[in-house]
């Protein structure tokens, strides 16, 4: 069956007209002015409306084990969210624990995602550990269709990686073309305050951020960049949270180190003061790295701005309050990290940055879709508006005013860390390769229908 998005005002990262969409299978074939639709053609009008490429989260957990726990989302459950909120594809980290064998965890985790997503996917390979059989592990999980590596530079013990580990995991990059995701904060730093902290019985949700302050994420930014620069594997920052992490990738990016920067939408929002919530309520927004004082919100938004940091993500990790986040209340280390965002990013990347004049509609779509696409091998299938790309459409009504509320979002999750947060704008129609998967908050796609994106690196 074909679909017509008729009359809506066309959005990309570097372009902005008014013309119908016509598609075909599951692939844009025609732009024009005015088309006329052919019989039995399903027709959205988008008269009013912004449509843009479909969204892409560029990191996600939707299968999660964690301290102790799972989380709560599945690919039935985080599929619809995401397409809800105007997200098409997801990429998700595969983290398997140092024990554990990376070939069979890749297989676990796709198996989670294969038949029950309705939304396009992928994965970033998690190396928690690098041994003899690593390697040759590594060489075919790329291709099979995998084109990036997700590190972890803290989580000592547990995901964490040595320094050798790390140059090992840098130099295989580099040859395969790989770009190398990665988590930075300081392991034995972090690892040593929470001792200090918690023989002090300093105890409650906020002394996280005291276990991990911005000098800690900046010591990892600048370790990492400077294995980078000596290896020439190309990087990707993912959650960066602050000024001092961010001087660090800028000034190695202006030796000529090859970096991606990505920040998440919960740093552009909240703060600090909301993991001081008394009672426990603080531990619904303890996340690594933890929210920050509220003087970075303003230097990330200009970060995105000016070309700075490239992309927006959600590091979506959704743990019950009630149930999961308690394993912590006597112990601030043991709380399930995480703040839950799937559904929300887009809407609120718009009201809190377009319609409050921090960013512009290309920039919007840009750090939200179009450039994700570009680091992560995806572009111009996903990621664009033009024949012969994938038909991920999000037909947008900036007019639409809402509230946000755990009472009715997808995420499989007691809480939302934005409760009752107004939204000036939303998704109005969500398209999946040509089918119309949500419209007006409410997921009309089909389950099992999402496929797993192969990508080929192209990092050299």
């Amino acid at each position: 069956m074909s679909l017509l998005i008729k009359s809506g005002e066309i959005v990309t990262a570097d372009s902005r007209y008014v013309a119908d969409i016509f598609c075909e299978g599951e692939t844009i074939t025609r732009i024009d002015r005015s088309i006329t639709p052919p019989p039995g053609c399903e027709v959205v009008d988008a008269r009013g409306k912004f449509v843009f490429p479909g969204f892409i989260d560029p990191h996600v957990h939707i299968y999660l084990p964690f301290m102790g726990t799972f989380s709560k989302d599945t690919y039935v459950t985080g599929s619809q969210a995401a397409l809800v909120g105007g997200t098409t594809t997801l990429i998700e980290m595969c983290c398997p624990a140092r024990k554990d064998d990376a070939l069979a965890s890749f297989d676990l985790w796709m198996s989670q995602a294969v038949g029950k997503s309705a939304c396009d996917f992928s994965f970033h390979m998690g190396v928690t550990k690098f041994d003899a059989t690593t390697e040759a592990q590594l060489r075919e999980i790329v291709r099979r269709g995998i084109s990036s590596f997700k590190i972890f530079l803290a989580y000592k013990g547990a995901f964490g990686i040595d320094d050798t580990e790390l140059y090992q995991t840098l130099k295989l990059a580099k040859e395969l073309g790989v770009v190398v995701t990665a988590h930075c904060e300081n392991e034995t730093l972090v690892a040593e305050r929470c001792k200090e902290l918690l023989a002090a019985g300093k105890t409650d949700p906020a002394q996280h951020h005291e276990s991990r302050p911005p000098a800690v994420e900046a010591e990892g930014v600048h370790h990492l960049m400077t294995f980078a620069e000596l290896t020439g594997a190309a990087t990707y920052i993912v959650h960066l949270s602050c000024k001092e992490a961010l001087d660090q990738a800028i000034a190695a990016r202006q030796r000529g180190v090859r970096v991606g920067i990505e920040t998440l939408i919960q740093y552009l929002t909240l703060d600090k003061t909301y993991a001081e919530k008394p009672n426990f309520e603080g531990a619904k927004y303890v996340m690594s790295p933890p929210l920050r004082d509220a003087r970075n919100q303003a230097v990330l938004w200009h970060g995105l701005r000016d070309g700075l940091i490239n992309t927006v993500a959600t590091d979506h990790a959704p743990f019950d309050f009630e149930k999961q986040k308690p394993m912590g209340r006597d112990d601030f280390t043991k709380i399930p990290n995480g703040i839950p965002s799937l559904e929300e990013r887009v809407n609120l990347l718009y009201t809190h940055g377009v319609a409050r004049g921090r960013i512009d509609l290309h920039t919007f779509v840009n750090v939200a879709s179009t450039a994700v696409a570009k680091q992560f091998d995806l572009f111009p299938r996903k990621g664009a508006i033009q024949p012969g790309a994938d038909a991920d459409l999000v037909v947008f009504d900036p007019n639409y005013r809402g509230v946000i509320s755990a009472k009715t979002q997808h995420m499989n999750v007691d809480y939302s860390a934005f409760e009752g947060w107004p939204l000036e704008g939303r998704a109005s129609v969500v398209t999946v390769r040509g089918q119309v998967a949500a419209r007006d908050g409410k997921f009309t796609g089909t389950l099992g229908r999402g496929q797993f994106l192969q990508r080929k690196p192209s990092h050299f």
